[in-house]
């Protein structure tokens, strides 16, 4: 099968696109034909050697935590999935990835892929949509009524946010840059502040019961936007890198959120859209042996939305 890998941590010229033997499913896996799967931000943070530590790899490896697709063949021991299944799924982040043709994962990490939208852009779901459903549903308690600023609410996570919150019932406040303003409206923020153009602290009127940072900000402006937040209110951050602010006088609580795989709520996320209840946003396709030019695009800063890689010939 094609793949692509690499055998050295490094710059996206170290992601190789080449032939790999098609792996076989042990006890508890099922093989899957790959329809689709993503760039993440984390992604190249692995390939560049950045996550060691806590995510250490047997080189060469295949990137690509979403996969997307068809089961195309089961382990021994494996219940309740059939060989044609249409699947999605959050693989391990130090396991062999879905950039390639055929991957393998762990039966009861997979949960039933959405029929409504394209089997391959359902790969935009899984990391991104599992990131904000636990830091509202879990880390945050979201409930009907409240106040939640989404702080960089124009990327991936932040539209998933933005849509789950309005679901529950919040008033969503949410910054953007002046490009992504619409979109982020679109997705059901009741304001939207550029924060190019403003100061987001002047903005908010009100305090928040909840802030979601999904940006890189600086350590000043962090305490400024968790400032805003009344008393015993929380902040989730999801910059795992710069932990969030707390104050214990006050009874804020500070949240570093580390997502993880769940098949039940990816099954849940799922039924949410082909309800319509949920959107997913597909910024670009590429066909898998132009991973390296997505990688190096989003060194570069000029990567927007998620991209959905292919490996598949249509």
């Amino acid at each position: 099968m094609k793949a692509v890998r690499f055998h050295a941590y490094g710059g996206p010229e170290v992601l190789v696109h080449e032939d790999v033997e098609t792996p076989e499913p042990g006890p508890g896996q099922v093989r899957v034909r790959v329809a689709g799967t993503t760039f993440n931000g984390v992604d190249g943070n692995i390939r560049a050697g950045f996550m060691q530590g806590p995510m250490p790899l047997e080189l060469p490896h295949i990137p690509g935590l979403d996969v997307a697709g068809t089961v195309d063949a089961l382990g021994e021991d494996v219940q309740g999935l059939s060989v044609g299944d249409r699947v999605l799924g959050f693989l391990p982040f130090v396991a062999d990835g879905a950039s390639a043709e055929y991957v393998l994962a762990s039966a009861d990490s997979l949960a039933p892929a959405p029929r409504s939208i394209a089997l391959a852009d359902a790969a935009a779901l899984p990391v991104v949509g599992l990131t904000a459903w636990q830091a509202l549903h879990e880390h945050a308690g979201l409930q009907a009524g409240q106040r939640i600023l989404i702080n960089g609410a124009d990327g991936a996570v932040g539209g998933y946010a933005t849509q789950l919150a309005k679901a529950v019932g919040a008033q969503v406040i949410a910054t953007a840059s002046a490009r992504s303003s619409a979109q982020v409206a679109a997705a059901g923020a009741d304001q939207v502040i550029d924060h190019t153009a403003a100061s987001v602290v002047d903005e908010v009127a009100e305090p928040v019961d909840v802030l979601l940072n999904l940006a890189p900000i600086e350590p000043e402006e962090f305490a400024a936007l968790a400032a805003l937040v009344r008393d015993g209110g929380v902040v989730v951050n999801t910059t795992v890198w710069m932990p969030a602010p707390a104050d214990e006088d006050r009874g804020v609580r500070g949240i570093d959120l580390y997502v993880r795989s769940d098949a039940a709520q990816l099954a849940g996320l799922a039924e949410l859209v082909d309800r319509g209840q949920l959107k997913v946003q597909v910024a670009q396709r590429a066909p898998l042996e132009d991973l390296a030019s997505i990688h190096a695009q989003a060194a570069a800063g000029t990567l927007h939305g998620k991209v959905v890689i292919t490996p598949h010939k249509r």
